[in-house]
């Protein structure tokens, strides 16, 4: 990568800058650029693209994403350490490169774009459920993204995408995939970062799809937060408060099973009818 873009190795940079991955920020930064290039293919074609990237740290997934042929990156970075190595980057790629200092989860980052963004990102591992619950539960669907290309811990990917019966299995698959599909694209091992972290990691897409007729967002989440919240009881008990096995007999489902044995179809159906108050 650096051979195609001309800047210097990331490693370099991250000497040159003083740039210690710090543990507070979740930060793990990943070096080889053959892997940031990967990262950024498994969102598709970039070219004309506008990105939103959470994290970039040095840039190494940003030059990825510019030399990809991304129109235009907005790079949102809390720790000012690495702004100078960023501001580097943004000299290379005149006009394509946006970097604003802020915290992800108060920015509004909706009114930077005037079309939807492909969000691209290896996010920081404490705040990267939290976002992506974030990006899931907007109330305007399609939603104010084209698409998401995020790096997890490789247990958390599995609870995004798993289905009915599994463990991994719960509320976060649920909203993950009821009106988008989601996808583990491949791992990545812990000594492809500094400092390895102690788990593998995985990155995975999720595209939105049409939502479902007749089922709004909140009667959604208050249905699958009552399952899963005591997701060892049978529905019949979980679900009491909403109206347990009166609610469950009307959209035909087994007041004996658990929350993880109900398919998405099953909680969409809960989910249209009303409930107890």
């Amino acid at each position: 990568m650096s051979a195609i873009d001309g800047l210097p190795p990331l490693a370099q940079v991250v000497r040159e800058h003083g740039l210690a991955p710090t543990k507070a920020l979740g930060q793990n930064f990943l070096f080889d650029l053959n892997l940031t290039a990967k990262i950024a293919r498994a969102a598709g074609d970039l070219t004309g693209c506008d990105v939103l990237e959470i994290g970039p740290g040095p840039g190494g997934l940003t030059r990825a994403l510019l030399a990809g042929g991304a129109r235009r990156v907005v790079a949102i970075e809390r720790d000012s350490r690495c702004l100078p190595a960023l501001a580097g980057i943004a000299a290379h790629y005149p006009g394509r490169l946006q970097v604003i200092e802020g915290d992800a989860l108060t920015l509004n980052a909706q009114t930077l774009f005037e079309t939807p963004p492909k969000i691209i990102a290896n996010l920081p591992y404490n705040i990267g459920t939290e976002l992506l619950v974030g990006w899931l539960t907007t109330a305007d669907w399609p939603p104010w993204w084209q698409s998401l290309t995020l790096m997890f811990q490789r247990e958390v990917a599995e609870r995004i995408v798993a289905g009915p019966g599994s463990k991994a299995y719960g509320r976060l698959s649920v909203l993950a995939n009821w009106r988008a599909r989601s996808e583990i694209m491949f791992d990545i091992p812990p000594q492809a970062f500094v400092p390895p972290p102690k788990v593998t990691s995985a990155v995975i897409r999720i595209e939105p799809q049409a939502a479902p007729d007749g089922v709004s967002l909140k009667a959604l989440e208050r249905v699958t937060a009552a399952a899963f919240g005591q997701r060892r009881k049978m529905l019949r008990r979980s679900l009491a408060p909403l109206g347990g096995e009166a609610l469950l007999e009307r959209a035909g489902i087994d007041p004996m099973k658990r929350a993880e044995d109900i398919d998405i179809e099953g909680f969409l159906s809960l989910a249209r009818l009303p409930v107890a108050s």
